[in-house]
């Protein structure tokens, strides 16, 4: 069955005093190209969403309960045992909350009048020092060792690296290394209803001094006129080629005319 485009009307930036909620995957929309994140916030315009990866969900849920187990005991799992990490799950009043989409790790900016948000998959405490550190679960079926050296994965580690900075803002201790919890599905002889995963623990230590930055020039992009397309952006490459073919114009880096009253 075809999803129909739908053109959003709700939670829309309209200038007005109240915050305005940004959360870490528009964050995200915003550096890879201001103009697709403008359209989104600004006038309802949403880039075509892909399917849902319900295996991955799958994969989250069943770690997060096999973590939960050991958050409630208060012990150290095997696979922070296997690297050897002296930690626990961390415990606090707000976990469930934090884990969750609709909520998140919250906190309001006062320069930019923006609350950011960010949900994250796991927070682990190291015993001796009392450090937090974000922990993030990624599912996959590569042939390869899994690492962090694709291009794409820059993704990735900004995302660890809005939740570090998301935790700080609670005032809590986070550690600039975190953890990328990678679930690799191999291949086998049989399916024999059952897929064997092998865990690997990677370790990234990212740096925070983009964010705030970013946020400054997110705002002001927010406020702003409608921003000119990204060169390497997928998706204004489209609407361009799309465009030059309906009208017969040549290619054009410049297609602010085509957008008609959706300039502000």
């Amino acid at each position: 069955m075809n999803k129909k485009y739908v053109i959003k009307m709700r939670g829309l930036y309209t200038g007005h005093d109240q915050p305005f909620k940004i959360s870490r995957s528009q964050i995200e929309a915003f550096v890879e190209c201001p103009r697709c994140f403008w359209l989104n916030q600004r006038q309802g315009i949403r880039r075509p969403s892909g399917p849902p990866f319900t295996i991955n969900s799958l994969v989250d849920r069943l770690l997060k309960k096999e973590f939960d187990a050991h958050r409630l005991a208060g012990t150290t799992h095997p696979i922070m045992a296997e690297y050897g990490l002296d930690a626990v799950p961390f415990q606090h009043v707000l976990i469930d909350d934090w884990r969750t989409n609709r909520k998140g790790v919250t906190w309001f900016d006062p320069r930019t009048n923006l609350i950011i948000a960010g949900s994250v998959d796991d927070i682990w405490q190291y015993r001796q020092s009392g450090q937090l550190a974000i922990v993030d679960y990624k599912a996959t079926a590569t042939s390869g060792e899994v690492t962090l050296d694709d291009d794409w994965k820059v993704t990735y580690k900004r995302q660890m690296e809005v939740y570090i900075w998301l935790l700080r803002k609670q005032k809590l201790e986070v550690d600039d290394r975190g953890f990328f919890l990678y679930a690799n599905g191999h291949d086998g002889e049989e399916f024999a209803r059952k897929i064997e995963f092998k865990i690997s623990l990677l370790p990234y230590t990212g740096n925070c001094e983009w964010i705030e930055p970013t946020l400054l020039r997110l705002k002001a992009c927010l406020i702003g006129k409608l921003p000119p397309r990204s060169e390497d952006c997928e998706f204004c490459g489209y609407v361009e080629a799309r465009m030059c073919r309906l009208t017969g114009r040549s290619s054009s880096p410049d297609t602010s005319s085509w957008a008609g009253t959706v300039s502000s």
